[in-house]
């Protein structure tokens, strides 16, 4: 866990019902509400990195529009 002074504090608003799910889970799972949300967020920005890698990884490739992929679909008897 890091040291309490290289943390930042935030102000979050949870709606009534998930805030008592967090609580509940925090005591059931001995942890804090700030850690379970920590993870969270950390969760979601990997996802987001991944999203980022992979587009990046196929910025390169043709671009084929919804039409025209359409069309080549009904050319080729597929549709």
């Amino acid at each position: 866990m890091p040291r309490m002074d290289s943390q930042k504090r935030a102000t979050v608003y949870f709606e009534p019902d998930v805030h008592r799910a967090l609580r509940l889970k925090a005591a059931a799972s001995d942890r804090s509400i700030s850690d379970m949300v920590n993870d969270a967020v950390k969760s979601a920005l990997a996802e987001d990195a991944e999203d980022l890698a992979a587009f990046a990884k196929r910025k390169n490739e043709k671009s084929v529009s919804f039409d025209t992929f359409v069309q080549g679909l009904k050319r080729r008897g597929r549709i």
